[in-house]
């Protein structure tokens, strides 16, 4: 008898791609993805524990569990039960699995279940990739870290860089190519170090191994470091007609006295003029990033030197976020902490300066034509997809007719801050 199992992801796209991993063992060995909490006799359940908002919004989702189907195994991976061994002994849950056995988690169950149940658990599901129901493919190429920013406890929930091998990378996209997906995303939690581990690999050697592949698909990257690409990277990128100019490069602050206390490695002039580079070689990419309000001993004259550099820069879209303070890091013993109002009120002030820089940005392509994946319908008034950049554009529906998984030129017509309207055209 098939179990019916419920997952839950918290986090990042790397967590995303990992749970998907294990949805696609599961279902090997015959297992059913249930729809509903209540209907679950077994829910995964993968953590983020990068704020405090993820570890309470964790605490909520568990307690949900317990009251809408008490009977149901709970097994908890991730970052939160591997940063935080002891605390997350005290959410109750029925299994806790560190980041790096949560591919074990079939087998892990079926230890702790009747196992006649489990017939095939055991069993290797070969070619497992992680794919967006819709359009969209993701691919986890590297994960850990080595830079230990003082704010964030990642390096110690994901352990020390580990880069997958681009031989394994190529098939990956292979398989995806060939199932028809037209977008394909690299993923890791430091992107930008992948490849120092294999002997001096560099992301852009997986780059050109991911866009050599044969099909109809386009790439994009996720998150990236700044500090860690060169002039001849970019060069490469350029190279790439599949490589989408969107580069989402993580700036946590625009003032270079809380950069130094956070540990990152470099300076406002060095991530600017990498983005000037980048719009040099790609006209017209987005520029992408985090933003970070209220460390500690942020000052008012630090976060007005960040406002204003994140005006400069210009993004094209940002998350921000307050401080927040995790124990184990620098950054929680760290003197002057801001109080949660202010953290807040600074966050709400960046976000209005980049939602404004969005604006503009979209603005810029009122009256032209651009490459638009379409990604969801699910009966909205707009067929909904991503041009290369990453803009979200949204076209009204004529009928009943799906434009998903399809390619089509559109013309800008309306811009917000966080999508714009279009039509179709021929031109």
């Amino acid at each position: 008898m098939p179990l019916k199992i419920y997952y839950m992801t918290f986090g990042c796209k790397v967590n995303q791609y990992e749970t998907d991993k294990i949805a696609a063992r599961f279902a090997a060995d015959g297992h059913l993805r249930a729809a509903d909490i209540a209907d679950a006799d077994v829910c995964v359940i993968n953590s983020c524990t990068v704020t405090a908002e993820a570890d309470k919004k964790l605490r909520q989702f568990i307690s949900r569990v317990k009251r809408e189907s008490p009977r149901c195994m709970t097994v908890l991976t991730g970052c939160y039960p591997t940063a935080f061994r002891d605390k997350a002994q005290e959410l109750g849950c029925t299994i806790y699995v560190q980041n790096k056995d949560k591919q074990k988690i079939p087998q892990i169950v079926c230890e702790h279940t009747d196992t006649s149940r489990f017939a095939a658990c055991t069993a290797p599901a070969e070619h497992q990739t992680a794919a967006d129901s819709r359009t969209r493919a993701y691919i986890k190429i590297q994960d850990g870290c080595n830079l230990f920013c003082t704010y964030c406890i990642i390096p110690y929930a994901r352990g020390r860089l580990r880069s997958k091998p681009l031989d394994d990378i190529a098939e990956e996209v292979r398989q995806l190519a060939a199932e028809g997906y037209r977008e394909i995303i690299l993923t890791g939690i430091n992107l930008c170090c992948y490849g120092k581990d294999l002997g001096g690999r560099r992301l852009v050697d997986a780059i050109e191994t991911v866009c050599s592949v044969e099909g109809d698909f386009r790439v994009r990257l996720s998150s990236m470091e700044p500090e860690m690409i060169s002039d001849e990277d970019i060069a490469r990128m350029a190279a790439q007609p599949k490589l989408c100019p969107h580069f989402h490069l993580s700036l946590q602050s625009g003032c270079d006295r809380t950069l130094r206390a956070m540990n990152r490695h470099y300076d406002s002039a060095e991530y600017l003029a990498l983005c000037e580079k980048l719009r040099k070689v790609f006209p017209d990419c987005a520029i992408t990033t985090d933003i970070m309000a209220g460390f500690p001993d942020e000052t008012e004259e630090d976060f007005a030197k960040s406002l204003a550099f994140a005006e400069k820069v210009g993004f094209a879209g940002a998350h921000i976020f307050p401080y927040s303070r995790r124990s184990g890091t620098k950054a929680d013993l760290m003197p002057n902490q801001l109080d949660n109002g202010e953290k807040a009120k600074r966050a709400a002030k960046m976000s209005e300066v980049c939602k404004g820089t969005a604006l503009r940005y979209n603005s810029r392509f009122i009256g032209r034509t651009v490459e638009v994946l379409f990604e969801r319908e699910g009966g909205k008034p707009y067929h909904t997809g991503h041009s290369r950049e990453y803009i979200e554009v949204r076209v009204p529906r004529a009928g009943g007719e799906t434009w998903r998984r399809q390619v089509k030129r559109i013309r800008i017509t309306e811009a917000e801050a966080g999508f714009c309207i279009g039509e179709e055209t021929d031109t």
